[in-house]
């Protein structure tokens, strides 16, 4: 399970967390991937687990919603994660 840093209080602003190499490559990723943000099925791909997630979301450094996309003729709901603003902010401190 991905965690944020349990030194610091969750009164501490966003930005003055220190985040983990896989936090931030989890970042970093999310910011690649623009506007469109990627969904859990490609950051499985990229060897994240599905539960460090709801942390960042929880945390204000990333969003998630699901959707509905087509595939062929079938459709698929899928989960897509974006980067915040917050996001972008840890990743430059």
């Amino acid at each position: 399970m991905w965690r944020l840093s349990e030194e610091y209080p969750t009164s501490v602003l966003h930005e003055e967390r220190q985040l983990s190499a896989e936090q931030r490559r989890a970042l970093k990723l999310l910011a690649y991937a623009g506007e469109q943000g990627c969904t859990g099925a490609n950051l499985f791909n990229h060897g994240f687990s599905v539960g460090m997630f709801p942390d960042l979301v929880s945390h204000g450094l990333a969003t998630g919603h699901r959707e509905t996309v087509r595939v062929g003729y079938r459709k698929v709901k899928v989960a897509r994660i974006r980067i915040t603003d917050a996001g972008r902010r840890a990743l430059e401190g």
